[in-house]
């Protein structure tokens, strides 16, 4: 599969890059590893710290309210019951983890299956380079108007980290810049648009080829 390289201005440069077919143009995605990979990202960011007091943690007296037998009423033992108002709760949430495992081979498709998407779709563009001399959110604004994504959720791919990249992205609240190396399912598929540059994509083909 050949796509072709674009420069900052948005102006294609007349050459094509190569990508493999098994990273960009998987003939069937697999959608069921795109939503296990997805689902593990989402619940590893879940912090699980939900607490609710149950019955032996409630601050009542232990006194039993009236009388066993003769009311008429049930039988509670206490204030604590879960039958009372500010009572204990049955069975309340309790601090825990949400992750869970996925082996490296199903991350790894639904990854090359969410990148076939988007180039199916003619959302992932090729760029040849990308860096600034010193952090100008404006130039980065200006990138985006070249390729007409004012106001589109985009993912800038780079091959390595860039910190004057990275600080004229970050704020704008619709835009993302990474490493190839960190790229994940989630991120990919929750970008309307991909701006991978010709060194990321490189490595990309390389890592899940």
């Amino acid at each position: 599969m050949e796509l072709q390289v674009y420069n900052l201005k948005g102006e294609a440069t007349g050459r094509n890059i190569q990508l493999d077919d098994q990273v960009f143009g998987l003939e069937q995605p697999n959608d069921h590893a795109i939503y296990l990979d997805v689902r593990q990202i989402q619940a590893n960011h879940r912090q699980g710290t939900h607490k609710a007091k149950e019955r032996g943690e409630v601050s009542f007296s232990t006194k039993k309210l009236y009388r066993q037998k003769g009311t008429g009423n049930a039988r509670p033992g206490s204030k604590k019951s879960p039958l009372y108002r500010h009572g204990g709760r049955i069975f309340g949430p309790r601090p825990r983890d949400y992750g869970f495992s996925l082996n490296k081979k199903v991350k790894s498709l639904a990854r090359r299956s969410a990148l076939t998407y988007k180039v199916r779709e003619e959302k992932l563009v090729v760029l040849e380079t990308l860096t600034f001399d010193a952090p100008k959110t404006k130039q980065f604004i200006d990138l985006l108007s070249n390729f007409k994504l004012q106001g589109a959720k985009t993912l800038v791919v780079l091959e390595n980290y860039d910190q004057n990249v990275y600080l004229s992205g970050r704020n704008l609240p619709k835009a993302m810049v990474m490493a190839a190396t960190d790229l994940n399912t989630y991120d990919i598929l929750n970008a309307d648009s991909i701006l991978l540059t010709e060194g990321a994509a490189n490595l990309l083909n390389e890592r899940f080829a």
